[in-house]
């Protein structure tokens, strides 16, 4: 075995940078949209499972949700 990091990302690991694309995207812009929504959504249940790295980010929308920060468009 090899002291030197895997080059290879594995799926977990891709979903969720995709997923903190998303919410980074929909964080900065103050909007998440019904696709944005759809999006999300079949990312985080891809694998039917999902870790505490990736609740963390649902967390960042719910508080977004919570303090008013976060408009919904196109619903």
């Amino acid at each position: 075995m090899s002291d030197h990091p895997s080059i290879y990302i594995n799926v977990d690991s891709q979903s969720e940078i995709a997923i903190k694309k998303i919410v980074d995207k929909i964080i900065s812009s103050g909007k998440m949209s019904r696709q944005d929504h759809t999006l999300l959504l079949s990312h985080v249940f891809a694998n039917g499972q999902f870790s505490d790295r990736v609740r963390r980010q649902i967390n960042r929308i719910l508080d977004e949700i919570q303090t008013g920060q976060l408009k919904f468009m196109n619903w």
